[in-house]
């Protein structure tokens, strides 16, 4: 006789998969609401004289720096797309630009409770537990 198929194509359950994906979700939801991101120079705020990047001290690029030779990219392209140029200068100082945002993010996390802290991780591991045991084969002396 032809067994229904459960999660992953298995023979688990598909109410374990489920409550478990629910778990891990609420969990990481809750993980990631007290997670705080802030710049490097949360004081200054971010913009276009903000630093970006610093060698040795004394010389600094701002992101207004690096929006300079994109504009001159967008600009040749715009007059001729087929300027090799004009692309390579756009699209590097669109990735310096991204990588220097990303290099000056602070994360860490907000001030919690042992409760939160205890339910945040009930909710993930046990989701994760209930969520991956869903994908094994069960023999129904096992349930």
């Amino acid at each position: 006789m032809h067994k229904p198929k459960g999660a992953g194509g298995t023979s688990g359950g598909i109410g374990r998969f489920l409550i478990g994906l629910i778990m891990m979700s609420v969990g990481g939801y809750l993980f990631l609401s007290k997670v705080l991101i802030t710049t490097a120079n949360s004081m200054r705020g971010f913009g276009f004289g903000t630093s970006l990047y610093s060698f040795g001290g004394g010389f600094s690029i701002t992101g207004g720096m690096i929006f300079v030779p994109f504009i001159i990219g967008i600009v040749m392209i715009f007059w001729n797309s087929k300027n090799i140029f004009g692309w390579m200068l756009s699209g590097i100082s669109l990735i310096a630009f991204i990588v220097g945002v990303i290099v000056n993010i602070r994360v860490s996390l907000a001030p919690m409770t042992a409760f939160d802290i205890v339910v945040l991780i009930i909710l993930m591991a046990g989701g994760a537990g209930m969520f991956f045991s869903s994908l094994k084969n069960f023999d129904a002396s096992e349930i």
